[in-house]
């Protein structure tokens, strides 16, 4: 792919992202009040039912997750792109018409069917980006990520005193805009040449994972660091809202703002640090940097009494958003090219299972400890969890050996 080309179908991947996850962040304010109208519950018992409501999610995505990589495999990214972002945005028209907790469980069902958009974009970009490039190129899909996450709730707490169903039909707006530009505006990445045959045996949860195990030794040890960096992200992602609401008694406005604040963070890594750092220092050493960083963020959270502790956590886990698009680099080095979707669809059933075991976990965990009847008062023991299991990347992250060098910088010592 030529130059221009390759800056072509990288615009059109953070577009995509970026619209995508302002769609996303801007229901994130709101939705645990919807839930409390809906259930007629506290916000402890609320953050259970959020906790189901990303379960079904999860779920669903945990097993589609390696058909839909395997079908990227077979015909290209782009359909399978553009079938994710029109599931969106009829989960988020569900939801926002939802008279009932049933029609916001169809709706997460629906999404998680289809997938999110970021597997086949990881996918696409390990198309057209060269190896010693791709920790800077994934990590444009966290900027897109950053900037969504400070529009997104910024917005949807704005949005949310028009009422609190207004957010989510904005975002099934941004959705079908999404998909009408992409479907004038995205190129194939895949080449004829380089695509397989679509097989079941390959294309299934089990499949996909033994498929892991096939590949390298690495390549599993990594995946399954992969696998405990994403479930302690379901900390934050699952109970922050609710943990700050209870804690802090933030209005959904101040919420909004915080995660905008997350936002910033996570540019500030893969916009600028990425750039910065990965050339300098090798993708292995900023790993290590980037869990102890998230690490440190996460017992802050956890300790916190004032709600400005929250921003010097955010600010002190920044080196966290540099973790996941090095992982991902290292793993995709270690595969061909017609096996990428393949990868990908693994990876995402790992990532989705963390995403199933990880908000049950991390909203029982708050529930329990934030109750009048809890046998120790730590509403945020979801963040003592987390930072056992970063820990726990870093240890596996360390075992892994994989045959390909790190073309971006020199190795740990």
């Amino acid at each position: 792919m030529t130059g221009s080309a390759h800056r072509h179908a990288l615009a059109f991947i953070f577009v995509t992202v970026l619209i995508d996850v302002i769609g996303l962040g801007i229901i994130i304010p709101v939705l645990p009040k919807l839930v409390m109208a809906l259930a007629h519950v506290d916000v402890g018992a609320a953050a259970r039912i959020g906790g189901y409501l990303m379960f079904a999610y999860s779920a669903m995505q945990f097993v589609c997750g390696p058909v839909l990589g395997g079908l990227s495999d077979r015909f290209g990214r782009r359909p399978i792109l553009l079938g994710s972002l029109a599931a969106f945005g009829v989960d988020y028209a569900l939801m926002g018409f939802a008279p009932t907790l049933a029609w916001l469980f169809a709706g997460r069902i629906i999404a998680g069917i289809a997938g999110a958009s970021f597997n086949s974009a990881y996918a696409y970009i390990a198309d057209v980006t060269p190896p010693e490039r791709r920790t800077q190129d994934f990590g444009l899909l966290g900027f897109a990520f950053g900037v969504g996450f400070i529009v997104g709730p910024a917005l949807g707490g704005c949005l949310a005193v028009y009422g609190t169903r207004t957010p989510f039909f904005v975002a099934a707006g941004l959705a079908v805009a999404n998909v009408v530009y992409g479907y004038f505006a995205v190129p194939e990445s895949l080449a004829l040449a380089d695509r397989r045959p679509f097989d079941w045996r390959r294309a299934n949860v089990w499949g996909s994972l033994v498929r892991l195990r096939q590949l390298r030794p690495a390549v599993l040890l990594l995946a399954s660091a992969t696998f405990l960096w994403s479930f302690a992200q379901m900390s934050l992602q699952s109970t922050g809202t609710y943990y700050t609401l209870a804690r802090f008694g933030w209005s959904l406005r101040e919420v909004g703002w915080s995660l905008a604040a997350v936002g910033v963070s996570a540019i500030f890594a893969q916009a600028v640090l990425t750039r910065i750092l990965v050339p300098r220092f090798g993708e292995r050493r900023l790993i290590v940097w980037g869990v102890a960083s998230a690490v440190s963020s996460y017992i802050i959270y956890a300790a916190a009494t004032v709600s400005w502790v929250m921003y010097v956590g955010i600010a002190v886990g920044t080196l966290g958003g540099l973790v996941y698009p090095a992982l991902q680099s290292l793993m995709s080095g270690e595969v061909g090219r017609d096996e990428q979707g393949e990868l990908q669809g693994a990876v995402s059933s790992l990532v989705s299972l963390a995403a199933i075991v990880g908000p049950l976990v991390m909203t029982q965990a708050f529930a329990i400890f934030s109750a009048p009847t809890a046998p120790v008062h730590l509403p945020g023991a979801a963040f003592v969890i987390a930072a056992v299991l970063a820990t726990g990347t870093l240890v596996l992250f360390r075992r892994a050996k994989p045959v390909r060098s790190d073309p971006s910088g020199p190795e740990p010592r």
